[in-house]
C-alpha cells in the first residue's frame, strides 16, 4: 500500500471515529473513547489557561515563541510508519511517562508560582486563579494516568504503577531559568507543548479504539 493510500484511510477511520465520539457514552461504551473525550476537554483546558498565562505573565495574550523548548518536555515529533506500528502496551506506556512528566513539569512551575507569592508578601488574585487551573489540570492528567495504568495492568499482570516523581526533580539544574522573564517563558512552553502533546495524545486514543472496533474491513496488502 502507497504511503498516501494508507494516510487517506487512516485519516478517514480517525475521523470517523471522531465523529462517533459524540455520540451517547451507552452506544459508545469504550475505555479509549472515555479517554479521548477526556484528553480533548483537557486540551481545551489548557488552551484557555495558556491564553490568561500569556496576558498576566508575559503581558501579551498574542505572544507565540516557537524557537524555545525545553529539553526535559516529551518528543511532540512522530515519524508515520513507527506510529502506526506502536503496539497498544507501547502506545500506552509512553502515553503513561509523557503524562506523568507533564504532570511533574506543572507542579514544578505551580509551586513556583506560589512560592512567588509568598516572597512579595501578598496574595495576587490572578496569580492565585493560574495556580488554581494549572492544579485542575493536573487533575486532568492524573485521572487519565490512571485510566491508562487500569488498561495497562489489564494487558500485562507484572505492570505496577511506580510511585510519582517529585517535582523538584522536573528539571535538571543545567536547564532550569536564569532570569524572572526565562522562568515566564518556560512556563509558557510547558502549556504550549502540553497543548500540541494532548492532540496527539487525543489521536492515539481513536487509533487505540479502532484497532478493537473496526471501522473498515481489512485491506488486502498492495
Amino acid at each position: 500500500m502507497t504511503v498516501w493510500k494508507a494516510l487517506f484511510l487512516l485519516f478517514c477511520m480517525l475521523d470517523c471515529m471522531e465523529q462517533s465520539a459524540s455520540l451517547p457514552v451507552a452506544q459508545t461504551n469504550s475505555l479509549y473513547l472515555n479517554c479521548f473525550k477526556h484528553t480533548r476537554s483537557t486540551r481545551t483546558r489548557v488552551q484557555q489557561l495558556l491564553g490568561k498565562y500569556k496576558e498576566q505573565q508575559l503581558g501579551n495574550g498574542q505572544f507565540e515563541d516557537r524557537s524555545r523548548h525545553l529539553k526535559d518536555l516529551p518528543s511532540l515529533s512522530t515519524e508515520f510508519y513507527r506510529w502506526i506500528n506502536l503496539t497498544e502496551w507501547e502506545r500506552l506506556h509512553a502515553a503513561f511517562w509523557d503524562m506523568q512528566t507533564y504532570w511533574n513539569m506543572l507542579e514544578w512551575k505551580r509551586i513556583q508560582l506560589e512560592n512567588e507569592e509568598k516572597d512579595q508578601k501578598m496574595v495576587q488574585e490572578a496569580r492565585t486563579t493560574l495556580t488554581q487551573n494549572i492544579r485542575h489540570i493536573q487533575l486532568d492528567l492524573r485521572d487519565l494516568i490512571s485510566q491508562v495504568s487500569t488498561q495497562m495492568s489489564s494487558l500485562r499482570n507484572s505492570w505496577i504503577r511506580p510511585a510519582a516523581a517529585t517535582a523538584q526533580t522536573a528539571l535538571n539544574p543545567a536547564s532550569r531559568s536564569r532570569t524572572v522573564w526565562d522562568s515566564r517563558v518556560e512556563g509558557y512552553i510547558i502549556l504550549r507543548d502540553l497543548d500540541l502533546y494532548l492532540t496527539k495524545l487525543a489521536r492515539d486514543f481513536l487509533l487505540l479504539n479502532a484497532s478493537q472496533h473496526p471501522v473498515f474491513p481489512p485491506t488486502p496488502s498492495i
